[in-house]
């Protein structure tokens, strides 16, 4: 299941103290000054492996974007994953685990140890929803997350087509903020259009074309408004 790496692994801080207790040599104080030279011990102890644990995950989540960097997708997605056991509420974490998953999908797609050399549906099918699980952990944790927002929309719209309704509402809230963003506007004009919200498709095309971000937007724009009247027409 997608959901099994999120599951956190890391250690408690009480139960870094009880794996000390052997190391410290006070394992069974009695007297107060035994008692709290225990104390003194453990805490400090305690403390060196919390700050070697965080600065691990910080090296874990470099990792993962140097990896990024480089274009190894599947490495840099189990790179924040690890990081994900000392970070478990890292919602950057989440969103490039949901960008890579994506990748790795499409990596994935075609099975050249398949015999028949078919597409591995299943396989490609199960890293799209990977990123659906984590782009919708890094809005659970940030809500206004905007970079996640844009990239569930475009996994909505142009992946897992038959959930496109679902990327709506995520763009929406995205054009709520990115008022000018003309990349979220083709995303959610498309969204509307597959799912014959016509009008709403159309005023966003004449948005774009209004804004004028460029040549090849304004043409690209221009175009998708004709499909959208054409099919307008066709279902009247």
């Amino acid at each position: 299941m997608a959901s099994v790496f999120f599951a956190s692994c890391s250690p408690s801080y009480n139960s870094i103290k009880r794996m000390q207790k052997m190391e410290e040599g006070v394992a069974h104080p009695n007297t107060k000054e035994e008692l709290k030279e225990a104390l003194s011990k453990y805490e400090r102890r305690a403390l060196d492996l919390v700050t070697t644990e965080a600065q691990e995950g910080i090296w874990y989540k470099m990792l993962g974007t140097r990896y990024l960097d480089e274009k190894m997708y599947g490495q840099a997605m189990e790179s924040f994953k690890k990081a994900l056991t000392f970070y478990p509420d890292n919602a950057n974490l989440y969103y490039y685990i949901a960008v890579c998953a994506v990748y790795v999908a499409h990596g994935q797609a075609f099975d050249l140890a398949n015999v028949a050399g078919t597409i591995d549906s299943e396989k490609k099918e199960e890293y799209l929803r990977m990123s659906e699980a984590a782009y919708t952990q890094a809005l659970n944790i940030n809500p206004d997350y905007y970079r996640a927002l844009y990239g569930i929309g475009v996994l909505y719209t142009f992946e897992l087509t038959e959930d496109s309704a679902k990327a709506i509402p995520y763009m929406e809230r995205f054009l709520q903020t990115q008022t000018k963003d003309t990349n979220g506007m083709f995303v959610l004009a498309r969204a509307y259009y597959l799912n014959a919200e016509y009008d709403k498709a159309i005023a966003l095309y004449d948005k774009i074309i209004e804004l004028a971000p460029s040549k090849e937007k304004v043409a690209d724009a221009q175009n998708n408004k004709k499909i959208v009247l054409d099919a307008q027409y066709a279902n009247n």
